[in-house]
C-alpha cells in the first residue's frame, strides 16, 4: 500500500536548499517514493524539479517522519509546487490548481492520499494582496476537497521572519500579515494545521529556507499533521450545514 502526499505553493515549498551542501538523500530503500510521469519511483533530489535551481525540501522530512510511524506502507510525495507563484494562480480553474488535480487523481490509482501540504504567501504579500489571503486561500483548499473528493488533512507553514531583511523586495515586510491569515485559516478551516517558521533561518537571498531549516520545517509539518491526522471532518450536509461559510471569516 503506498500513502501520498501532495505538495503545493511556491519556491520555499519545491525547495531551494543547496543541494552541495545537503547530506545524502536516504530513500529508504525505495520505502520513500515521488510520482514521475504518473508512475512511482524511489524518492531522489530534487523532488519538486520546477526549476534548473530547485534543491533540497521539507518534503523529505515529513516522509521520512510518516514513514517512521506508519511502518506498514510506502510513502510517496506528489510535487506540483511552482516558484514564484500567487493565489490567482493556485484559484480554481487555473492551470496549477487542475495539473495538481490531475496528478493526484493519477497517483490515486496506486495510493491513498494522505495529506496536503501546502506553502505559499511571499507573491501575496503586496498591500492590494494579502488582506484578500484568507478568503483566497479558503476557497483554492474547498475546491481541492471538492475535486479531490478526499476529506484529507491540510498543513499549511508560516513564512520565514527573514523576509523583512530581503531589501530588494520591501513588500515582503507585510509576511506577517500573510503569517496571521495562515494562523487564522488553520484555525477555522476543518481538519486543518499550522506549522510555525519561527527560528528557522535562510539561504543568502534572505528569501528561502536553507537545507537545514527546511528539514526541520518537514519536522514541523509532520507534528502538525499529526494534530488533525484522526480528527472526522465536518461534512456539510441539508441536516447539517458546516457553520464555517466563506462570507462569515474575517478579513485580515
Amino acid at each position: 500500500m503506498m500513502h501520498s502526499i501532495l505538495i503545493i505553493g511556491q519556491s520555499n515549498m519545491a525547495g531551494r536548499g543547496f543541494l552541495d551542501t545537503a547530506e545524502p538523500l536516504d530513500n529508504r530503500g525505495g520505502l520513500l517514493n515521488v510520482l514521475r510521469n504518473g508512475r512511482w519511483m524511489p524518492m531522489f533530489r530534487p523532488v519538486n524539479f520546477d526549476r534548473s535551481f530547485s534543491g533540497t525540501c521539507l518534503a523529505e522530512t515529513f516522509a521520512m517522519q510518516y514513514a517512521n510511524e506508519h511502518t506498514d506502507v510506502k510513502v510517496g510525495i506528489i510535487p506540483c509546487a511552482d516558484g514564484g507563484t500567487t493565489l490567482d494562480q493556485w484559484k480554481e480553474g487555473e492551470i496549477l490548481f487542475d495539473h495538481a488535480v490531475f496528478q493526484v487523481k493519477l497517483a490515486m490509482r496506486t495510493s491513498k492520499l494522505v495529506a496536503i501540504l501546502w506553502h505559499q504567501g511571499e507573491g501575496d504579500c503586496r498591500e492590494e494582496r494579502y488582506p484578500l489571503y484568507l478568503e483566497k486561500v479558503t476557497a483554492i483548499m474547498t475546491a481541492f476537497r471538492t475535486q479531490l473528493g478526499a476529506e484529507v488533512p491540510i498543513v499549511v507553514g508560516g513564512l520565514g521572519d527573514f523576509l523583512k531583511d530581503r531589501v530588494e523586495n520591501p513588500e515582503l515586510a507585510n509576511y506577517v500579515h500573510v503569517n496571521k491569515a495562515l494562523e487564522k485559516f488553520a484555525q477555522v478551516f476543518p481538519k486543518t494545521a499550522f506549522a510555525s517558521a519561527k527560528g528557522l533561518t535562510s539561504n543568502p537571498d534572505n528569501l528561502h529556507f536553507n537545507h537545514n531549516s527546511l528539514m526541520e520545517f518537514g519536522k514541523r509539518y509532520y507534528s502538525a499533521f499529526k494534530t488533525v491526522e484522526d480528527k472526522e471532518l465536518w461534512i456539510e450536509t441539508k441536516d447539517r450545514p458546516c457553520d464555517i461559510k466563506l462570507t462569515d471569516m474575517e478579513k485580515l
